[in-house]
């Protein structure tokens, strides 16, 4: 009896702590997601992972990847956050982001853990599907 409450105890234990981390990087990704649509580039790249910053330099650099590169994110009509998955031991957030004009993009957050929490280490397009189809 003791081994199965220590057993189910642990279970609970493990569900709970990737349930508190599912909803960290989802608050990651929406806050980033936020500063964007307040055109406020210097919070967004603090969302960003080190490798992130290396890469862009400035949140200006940073502000004008997104705005022409993925505009859906800069200016989103709604964002729903779908499976957190680990894949080759990296975690990948789904996000389904509906942008101004109904389309519907699905976008893959490879997140990373650092001392201050989890930044984005770098957003895949995985592809669009028209809602009217």
């Amino acid at each position: 009896m003791r081994r199965l409450l220590l057993a189910v105890s642990l279970s609970v234990g493990l569900v709970s702590g990737a349930f508190a981390q599912n909803a960290e990087i989802e608050a990651n990704i929406a806050a980033q997601i936020q500063a964007f649509k307040a055109d406020d580039f210097v919070t967004a790249f603090t969302f960003a992972s080190p490798n992130i910053q290396r890469l862009f330099q400035t949140p200006e650099n940073f502000g004008d990847m997104v705005r022409r590169g993925y505009p859906m994110v800069w200016r989103p009509a709604d964002v729903r956050f779908l499976e957190l998955r680990e894949i080759s031991g990296a975690l990948w957030q789904k996000v389904m982001i509906t942008d101004g004009g109904g389309r519907i993009h699905i976008l893959d957050y490879q997140m990373v853990q650092q001392e201050n929490g989890w930044k984005i280490n770098g957003v895949q397009l995985l592809g669009n599907s028209d809602p009217s189809a």
